[in-house]
């Protein structure tokens, strides 16, 4: 990208009767606007972008990527209008190209992963694979950019033009290995077109952002895109078939003839789990890759790790690194910052963990996975978030009702919602025994104050976040430091 801009035409786009302005720079929030400025005006699931083309007028914007409704929004102010209007049938994926195009540059190998739960795992541990073989790289998704260059994100999948400035300055920076989140709602709004992505992969499948797509069919067809609209033939295709939808997922691979790894329990997988023995601090892995077992012990804790670390494996080796190399490197692997994290244990030998799981499917998985490293209880502390999916919050309580021992239902991040009328639909999936704390930081008090010795406390929902949003507000809490807390002070170490 120069510094005089790019023509109209060069970033791939046609305006109505041919005008081919320079283009000073895209933006896709009417606020930022400068004069040349290619505003994109995309629909939306509350409103459509078109209602703001007149404030990019206003601000001299040079070209409007809209599409038909779009224009239409807009026709009393376009009309005159001496700019460019490129309308698009698909003006997110026209966004996507023309940010590729702007920015112009990306890594050398950039893979990505897509499914329910794991992908901020699998994203990391493929970076750490790649940084122990030398690699410069980074992680891309839900805790930012990470690695050999880093930045903050506010979404798990940027929209394109954040994106596209990101892998720029990444690859200006040296980088040349990225492993990418890939959101449904990435997908489904053609924020990776443009991205060349080499590999994919696909962790599972439960409940989620039903608040966003219509329902699991439309859910598992955004997550599709990965393999059926983005990666090519011949790229890489890392699969879990341990599931209807991922042998779904992986039988589009084989359709669009992409290099197959499939991960799971099968005789037939790439790689193969063949057993798993766990201790307190994490496990030993027994599988193996196209036919030649292989034993290493994995300082993660939940049996669900393991099948992340050899998804994370797979796309390191699907990059072009050699088999055995990434294989060596997995010892060292390092637990995710809100991903089955110990962070605080009591005198008394009973350990606290946090972790991310903020849906049904993945607090079973968190649960189930914790269960085989705990000699004694399994106390858990979980809410659900407001303004999204009310479907998950019944369920979510069930999942702790029926896989913890002690349950104590508290506040997420309740949002613009009344926070005790979610606690009420969580407690009727915890049932009658469930204790209900509406403050977090007492609940997670209370959930150690419980801990006895061979016990062990999960605290579910919030992860590596280091805030609870309530209203409009963001207060400052965070799971890991209120259990170290809650644990000195019961201890009398403070």
């Amino acid at each position: 990208m120069s510094e005089a801009g790019k023509r109209l035409s060069q970033l791939g786009l046609s305006a109505i009767g041919g005008r081919d302005p320079n283009i000073t720079g895209i933006s896709v929030d009417s606020r930022t606007v400068k004069p040349g400025h290619m505003f994109a005006a995309l629909p939306g699931s509350a409103i459509h972008g078109g209602e703001f083309i007149q404030y990019a007028l206003r601000m001299d914007a040079g070209a409007i990527l809209t599409d038909a409704a779009g224009a239409a929004l807009a026709a009393n102010e376009l009309r005159g209008w001496d700019g460019a209007l490129v309308v698009a049938e698909d003006p997110r994926q026209a966004l996507a190209g023309a940010a590729a195009l702007w920015f112009g540059r990306q890594p050398e190998r950039i893979v990505a992963v897509t499914g329910t739960s794991g992908k901020t795992s699998v994203a990391n541990f493929t970076r750490q694979i790649w940084q122990s073989l030398g690699l410069k790289a980074i992680s891309l998704g839900t805790m930012g950019v990470q690695g050999d260059y880093e930045a903050k994100l506010a979404h798990t999948t940027p929209e394109p033009v954040t994106l596209h400035r990101i892998l720029a300055a990444a690859a200006e920076a040296g980088v040349t290995n990225v492993a990418m989140e890939a959101s449904s709602h990435g997908l489904d709004q053609r924020r990776l077109d443009g991205v060349r992505i080499m590999a994919g992969a696909f962790t599972n499948f439960s409940q989620d952002h039903l608040d966003y797509h219509a329902g699991f069919d439309e859910y598992f067809a955004a997550k599709a895109l990965l393999f059926n609209h983005i990666l090519d033939s011949g790229d890489g295709a890392v699969i879990n078939v341990d599931s209807e939808r991922g042998r779904q997922m992986a039988d589009i691979a084989r359709e669009r003839d992409e290099v197959l790894t499939t991960i799971g329990s099968g005789d037939d997988c790439d790689f193969r789990i063949l057993g798993q023995r766990y201790d307190a601090t994490g496990q030993e892995l027994r599988f193996s890759y196209r036919g030649a077992t292989q034993m290493v012990r994995l300082n993660l804790i939940g049996g669900f790790q393991a099948e992340n670390v050899l998804a994370a494996a797979g796309l390191a080796i699907a990059s072009g690194c050699d088999a055995s190399e990434v294989l060596a490197t997995l010892p060292h692997l390092e637990t995710v910052r809100g991903r089955m994290q110990l962070v605080a244990q009591r005198d008394n030998g009973a350990v606290a963990f946090v972790d991310y799981a903020h849906k049904p499917g993945a607090v079973i998985a968190a649960l189930q996975s914790l269960r085989p490293h705990v000699m004694g209880r399994i106390i858990v502390v979980l809410g659900a978030g407001g303004d999204r999916d009310k479907g998950k919050r019944p369920l979510m309580g069930q999942a702790a009702r029926d896989f913890a021992d002690v349950v104590f239902v508290t506040d997420d991040n309740p949002r613009t919602e009344d926070p005790a009328s979610i606690r009420a639909e969580v407690m009727a999936g915890a049932g009658k025994d469930a204790v209900e704390i509406g403050d977090r930081a007492e609940a997670i008090l209370r959930g150690v104050d419980a801990l006895q010795p061979g016990d062990a406390l999960l605290i579910a929902g919030k992860g590596h976040e280091t805030g609870q949003i309530v209203g409009s507000d963001v207060f400052p809490f965070d799971d890991a430091e209120q259990a170290s807390v809650a644990v000195a002070a019961l201890d009398g170490k403070i």
